[in-house]
């Protein structure tokens, strides 16, 4: 059975290989634009920053260097029910230098189109192994109303021990801020 957690609260991670998903659904669109939100992961080392760019996974880079971390690929819709984007996690392949791993959702071209997420509802973060089986869950439920990036979760270790901590914080300046934040 799945724990589902709030704002904050961790849960230990004991399987090694996992799927991170995420979903999202948006209102209809006063905005005149299509949503096109995009999962975002960051490979942070000890220092709180990635090594090299290729720590930051997303649409363009869907691999880290050492493979324990796959982007599924980019939803441009978010059609449907479910987990809109998917990252597949193996923890026993990540690089020794990499502590924590950070999920990050932002609005592609919220600015231009006047989009943020006070207009998307039902977005969650989500843990399950490898049978498809949910450990843990997070349902964000605030009014992110200027925000167009949120950062759902990371995955953290202490004590050579993986926890998942439910996160629910947005920037209002888009990708800009989290690159800013982990570069």
């Amino acid at each position: 059975m799945a724990i589902n957690l709030e704002k904050g609260q961790r849960q230990s991670i004991a399987a090694p290989k996992f799927t991170v998903g995420l979903g999202w659904d948006s209102n209809s669109s006063n905005t005149g634009s299509s949503f096109d939100l995009d999962a975002s992961v960051f490979l942070v080392g000890a220092n709180g920053k990635i090594p090299n760019d290729n720590h930051f996974i997303y649409y363009n880079n869907l691999k880290s260097p050492d493979q324990a971390v796959i982007h599924a690929g980019d939803n441009l819709t978010g059609d449907g029910d479910g987990d809109d984007e998917k990252i597949y996690i193996d923890l026993s392949k990540i690089s020794s230098d990499v502590n924590e791993i950070s999920f990050v959702v932002t609005i592609h071209h919220a600015d231009t189109k006047r989009q943020n997420f006070g207009q998307i509802r039902n977005s969650f973060i989500r843990i399950l192994d490898e049978s498809n089986v949910e450990l843990v869950k997070y349902e964000l439920d605030e009014d992110f109303s200027i925000e167009t990036a949120v950062e759902f979760g990371r995955i953290y270790k202490r004590n050579e021990e993986w926890k998942f901590e439910a996160v629910g914080i947005g920037m209002k300046g888009g990708l800009q801020d989290y690159l800013n934040k982990y570069n």
